[in-house]
């Protein structure tokens, strides 16, 4: 009430008693939505923290953890057969569970092979500086003069090739859509994210694999490059897969981002077709064997599971199909400088995306 009174004696001076009561009414408005919206960020993070996934919280348990030998051969008992999930031409990979029970993969590398040290070292390097939600995890590694390996996020669902190939699972054309704009964020940070641009140099169904949400990851950079400063390209003495390699890797061994693009091309085309590029012989290759066909005899070439024979719904689902097997072909051009780059690429598959789920 004091206060009150002191205004009034003011009078000429200072702004009548409703209009300065109404100017701390909107004070102390502003204050408590302030301090409720404060109260309600915090309780978002706390139930965020608590709602976390628990596989989650346990790799990032390990994360923190070094992992020793022995405690790896008791996860994969003793590097079983049983639980071999993948080999390559440096590395097996074997299922593991830890005394947490948290799942992983280890990729044992024969030290055998010369090229399987630097393929150990070269994976690490790489790995440990990338972080990206379509790239494989390394949570750590174990190493000693007779055993090499990395211990890795497990992926649940397996390789893209898996899915593609084997007659008890099946991907439609959405699915297969997703896991390939999947593929190519991976492939878009690798290339221009990064600080240096970094090189997979084995894009394949293989080396793409899918977490428990069918999310995919990339894997396997034990032959990948790092580009230095103000390089384009460089050349390397390894060979990738044949067939998914570029012209200019096959021959010259060139390799640059371009490369990466190119057998991106060749998976998408694959993924689409169900035909693995090795399956034709001669002049005749996946890319010359699509392109002969598009745009009017798509339905030649499309996997036959994808296509609805339902009305118009059809020739819709055909004419998304032949869009995406269009910008596979943009991307695996003979010549470099005539491929789409990923961020192109990345933005035209999810256009087409958004023309799938309208159909």
């Amino acid at each position: 009430m004091k206060h009150c009174v002191v205004l009034q004696d003011f009078g000429s001076r200072h702004a009548p008693l409703h209009q300065s009561t109404n100017q701390i009414g909107k004070n102390c408005a502003i204050a408590v939505v302030f301090v409720t919206m404060a109260f309600v960020l915090l309780w978002i993070r706390y139930r965020r923290g608590k709602s976390a996934p628990q596989q989650a919280e346990s790799l990032s348990t390990v994360t923190r953890e070094r992992i020793s030998y022995y405690e790896l051969l008791q996860a994969t008992d003793d590097l079983s057969e049983s639980n071999l999930i993948g080999f390559g031409s440096f590395s097996s990979v074997y299922k593991g569970i830890l005394r947490s029970g948290t799942a992983i993969a280890v990729k044992v590398f024969n030290l055998q092979l010369d090229a399987a040290f630097k393929s150990f070292d070269t994976e690490w390097d790489v790995l440990c500086s990338l972080f990206h939600r379509n790239l494989v995890k390394v949570i750590t590694s174990c190493s000693n003069l007779d055993f090499k390996a990395l211990v890795l996020e497990y992926m649940p669902n397996g390789s893209l090739e898996k899915y593609l190939y084997s007659h008890n699972y099946f991907l439609d054309t959405n699915q297969r859509l997703s896991i390939m704009i999947d593929v190519e964020c991976a492939l878009e940070y690798l290339h221009h994210g990064c600080s240096l641009p970094v090189i997979h140099c084995d894009v394949k169904p293989s080396n793409v694999l899918l977490d428990e949400d069918m999310v995919a990851h990339l894997s396997d950079f034990d032959i990948s490059k790092l580009l230095g400063e103000d390089q384009g390209d460089l050349y390397t003495k390894t060979i990738a897969t044949l067939r998914y390699i570029a012209p200019e890797y096959g021959l010259d061994g060139l390799v640059s981002t371009k490369c990466d693009v190119y057998s991106y091309g060749i998976m998408l085309l694959e993924t689409f077709t169900k035909r693995k590029p090795y399956e034709f012989e001669g002049d005749l290759s996946l890319k010359h064997w699509v392109s002969y066909s598009l745009p009017e005899a798509v339905m030649d070439v499309v996997d036959v599971n994808l296509v609805t024979p339902i009305g118009n719904r059809l020739q819709k689902e055909l004419d998304v199909v032949a869009s995406i097997l269009k910008v596979a072909l943009d991307c695996c051009a003979e010549s470099p400088a005539r491929r789409t780059n990923m961020k192109d690429v990345v933005a035209m598959l999810q256009k087409i995306k958004i023309q799938l789920l309208a159909c």
